[in-house]
């Protein structure tokens, strides 16, 4: 293979056949391809995109970079959710136990925030000892044992996605649909599943501000997870405003043990059990949507999702007295309150801006190697189409160093529009795509 010859063809539009993407993907990952070749092609694919076809080989591809699961033997659908990434987003955290608890499997394999987006692992490691690094065959036991379990990205899953992910990072080759695909879909593929229910945020607090491209990638993981015979379905949901009232890694945890115990935020709870519903059609527990979401709501009600929760965090190690106590999770030192300067109508949330605060104050992490205080965050008091007076609280921020407080401020108080128009908030899930 002549990489320059690639790299040309691509360049100007051609197609390159599912043996020059295997050879590609297996020069990235060992060191056949040099960073500077690599990067030229994503820039092309970037540009020229890439066919049904190119896209199944360069996943597939990927995907067989490295360990792939098997739970063939294990009874029954394994269905994975994973979301686009948004603000206030712990929805993996009660659903995977809700959904394991109505007999699917749910093998998940999950990411950490990076920018404004939180991530899950984040979420999951402010649960003093709780553990996402599991070996490959203690993450197989969980799944087989308790119904789920939450690990991370190891370095034998999928290592053409971190190596790409990283050229991309730095050569402005991020925002490309199929490359985003393939980096998904490859992770989620290594899992072993049998479907996969996705969450495509659009909005000012997701990575596709505008409808058309959410829709988009959503139409191309639905068409790529189906075409590498998975079960895909998926969902736009809106991000103009964060998902429930907590925003911060900790915090989060609480208000998932919330929705768990059946006292959580309605938003958050409906996002819950609609996504839930369709991961028990697809992994065979029901044969229809409105029985799948009143079987995940008898499951909160009962406490049987509440129930897999524990164990899950006794399987990886976690302290199971959070449950009962939400003073075992990491606390802030202190609360600052965000006042509306003027009274009005919430008409608009600037939901990245509530990101960045909770980044600003630690929550979050800039690069990579960032440090993640897991106590820190805000909780939203006032929602999308609120009456608020004047001096009246927006949010209020949990903070452990306050020299931080001013920039965090600032951020929560422009992120709100308040005007005199009535503003009533719109549904959370804008359309499927299946």
């Amino acid at each position: 293979m002549l990489m320059a010859e690639v790299i040309r063809r691509k360049r100007d539009g051609g197609e390159l056949t599912p043996a020059t993407i295997s050879e590609i993907i297996a020069g990235v990952v060992g060191g056949g391809v040099p960073d500077y070749q690599a990067a030229a092609l994503l820039m092309a694919v970037y540009f020229r995109g890439l066919t049904d076809a190119e896209l199944v080989a360069w996943t597939q591809a990927m995907l067989h970079s490295g360990d792939v699961f098997d739970l063939s033997h294990l009874p029954g659908g394994k269905v994975d959710k994973h979301s686009t990434g948004g603000v206030g987003d712990k929805i993996s955290i009660p659903l995977a136990p809700l959904v394991a608890a109505c007999g699917v499997k749910v093998p998940m394999i999950s990411g950490r925030g990076l920018g404004h987006t939180g991530g899950t692992l984040d979420k999951l490691e402010s649960i003093p000892g709780f553990r996402t690094d599991l070996p490959s065959a203690r993450f197989v036991e969980g799944v087989a044992t308790i119904g789920t379990c939450m690990i991370g990205q190891t370095e034998s899953i999928v290592p053409a996605d971190k190596r790409l992910y990283a050229l991309r990072d730095v050569t402005g080759t991020i925002e490309s649909i199929p490359l985003i695909a393939a980096s998904i879909l490859s992770k989620k593929l290594a899992e072993g599943i049998s479907g996969l229910v996705l969450d495509v945020k659009v909005g000012s607090g997701a990575f596709m501000k505008t409808r058309e491209r959410a829709l988009g990638l959503a139409r191309t993981l639905v068409g790529l997870g189906n075409r590498s015979g998975v079960k895909t379905v998926a969902y736009l949901t809106d991000m103009n405003e964060p998902i429930g009232w907590a925003v911060g890694n900790a915090l989060e945890i609480e208000e998932s043990i919330e929705v768990l115990r059946g006292e959580g935020p309605a938003d958050t709870v409906d996002l819950v059990v609609t996504l839930g519903g369709r991961m028990l059609v697809l992994g065979g527990a029901t044969g229809a949507q409105a029985d799948g979401e009143a079987r995940i709501r008898g499951a909160i009600a009962d406490g049987s999702g509440l129930e897999v929760f524990r164990r899950m965090v006794a399987f990886q190690g976690g302290d199971v007295g959070v449950v009962d106590d939400f003073g075992r999770l990491p606390r802030a030192s202190a609360s600052v309150d965000v006042v509306a300067p003027v009274g009005g109508t919430v008409q608009a949330i600037d939901c990245e801006g509530i990101g960045l605060a909770a980044l600003v104050l630690g929550g979050g992490r800039r690069t990579k190697e960032d440090a993640i205080d897991p106590a820190v965050g805000l909780r939203m008091r006032v929602r999308l189409g609120a009456e608020v007076k004047a001096g009246e609280p927006l949010a209020t921020l949990l903070v452990n160093d306050v020299s931080k407080v001013p920039e965090a401020t600032a951020l929560v108080r422009d992120a709100y529009i308040i005007g005199e128009a009535p503003v009533s908030a719109g549904p959370r899930v804008l359309e499927v795509v299946e």
